[in-house]
Parts: C-alpha cells; structure tokens; sequence
C-alpha cells in the first residue's frame, strides 16, 4: 500500500530524519513509535503531504506521491487525523462530516447557489453517508450537536468519522489515544480494528504502548531521526535496542 524510501528531513542545520525506509501492507495497522524528538511526526508529515522532504520518496499503490500536497493526496485515497483535534468548532457534528466528504461532490460553487436539482439529490446523499459514519463512530445521537460543545473524548470519535468519510485507503492517525481516558482507548482500539476490518490500511503514531501491542500488526520503531527497528510487536518487545532507547542502557 505505501512505501517510504530513504526519507531524509533537514530543517536549517538540524537533520529530524536520516534515511527512513520502510513499507507497509495493505489492510494492516502499523505503528511507528519512538521516545520524544525521534521524528514521528515530521514523518507523518512528509507522509501526508505537508512537509517536502528533503531527499527520498514516498509511494502510494505504485504512485510516486513525494511532494503533493493534502488536497491532492485525499483523492487519491491517503486522509489523516491530528494530535490536537481540528473540527469545524461552530458547525453540528453531521455536518462536520458531511465536510469530510467534499472530494467525493460534483456540484460546484455555481450549480449550488443556483440551487439546481441534482444538487438537492446529492446533498442527501451525503448527508445518509454522513450518517452512517456517526454510526460507524458510535456518536449518531450527536448529529445534531455543535461540535465545539464536544467531550473530548466524542471530538477524537467525531475526526476519525470525518476522516473516514472520504473515502480512504489509508488512514494516518497522529497520537489518537492522546488525552483519552481508559474506557475511551478500549473503544479506540475496537474502532481502529473496525477500520482495518473494513479494508483500510492504518498507520498511526501512538505513546501508549499498551494500545500499540494490542491492535497492531507491524511496528517500526524511530530513534534520533533514524530507523531503529522494525517488526511485530513481539520482536519489537524483545529487541534490546529498543528497550535501551526508551529505558536507557543499564
């Protein structure tokens, strides 16, 4: 499904990531993991398209993706989520939803203020997409809420909604579990297993080594900007480079 190849991200004199190769299955869910500062998110970046990196490339499905932008790579079938949650705060959860499915409208700007009959059509579409993703996420009696009104907890739910109703092939999930009480990381990780289950391949960064273990199938692990391992959760548990990059050398 992805591929990522010799990744190098150089900020001024600082080099965040050294030669980052690594690939992924198709209907997997991988991890990437690593202490603070080992490049985690720089790599989600260059990923989903916000950062160019420096050298290397990034393949989606056979397709060289290096450089493209968000709004580019969402149609090809790559979404992502965020560390601090980014709803549309004044809009009701369905409608923030039915925003996550503007890649998949064909009526523009002219036939919708022109009110034009397919529009009204396509609309309530979306709008029955959209709701069955609330459904998916288990927070359908919400629809109607105003999303800055969320709990926490609801909002994480209500991102990855949002971020499956476009549609994807693959989801790349930034520290979902941050900020989530235990009873709400149970239910993460039920929904991240459902999304694997449904055919999307998920890709996440996550502290919480416990969810980690638990609901995936690979994991690579990044150390000081560099690959430092990569394999299942077992062989992640029990690589002592590992151990000695979280814990310390004895």
């Amino acid at each position: 499904m992805l591929e990522v190849s010799g990744i190098t991200q150089i900020f001024g004199g600082v080099t965040a990531l050294k030669d980052v190769s690594f690939s992924i299955a198709k209907e997997s869910i991988t991890g990437v993991i690593g202490p603070n500062g080992a490049g985690k998110t720089t790599l989600f970046n260059i990923i989903s398209g916000i950062y160019t990196q420096t050298s290397g490339t990034v393949v989606l499905e056979g397709r060289n993706i290096s450089g493209l932008p968000p709004e580019r790579l969402a149609p090809l079938g790559m979404v992502r989520t965020f560390q601090n949650i980014e709803l549309f705060s004044s809009m009701t959860v369905l409608e923030n939803v039915m925003v996550g499915m503007h890649t998949k409208s064909s009526s523009g700007l002219l036939a919708c203020s022109l009110k034009m009959p397919w529009t009204f059509k396509e609309e309530a579409r979306i709008r029955d997409n959209a709701m069955r993703w609330l459904e998916f996420a288990e927070i359908s009696d919400l629809a109607g809420t105003v999303a800055g009104n969320l709990p926490f907890g609801k909002g994480r739910m209500l991102e990855i909604a949002r971020a499956l109703a476009a549609d994807p092939k693959i989801i790349l999930m930034d520290e979902p579990a941050a900020g989530l009480n235990s009873q709400e990381t149970l239910g993460l990780a039920d929904v991240i297993k459902k999304i694997r289950d449904m055919g999307i391949t998920v890709v996440l960064v996550e502290h919480d080594m416990e969810l980690v273990m638990d609901i995936c199938d690979r994991i690579v692990v990044l150390n000081l900007g560099s690959k430092l391992a990569e394999g299942t959760p077992r062989e992640i548990q029990e690589n002592g480079d590992v151990v000695a990059a979280y814990l310390g050398d004895e």
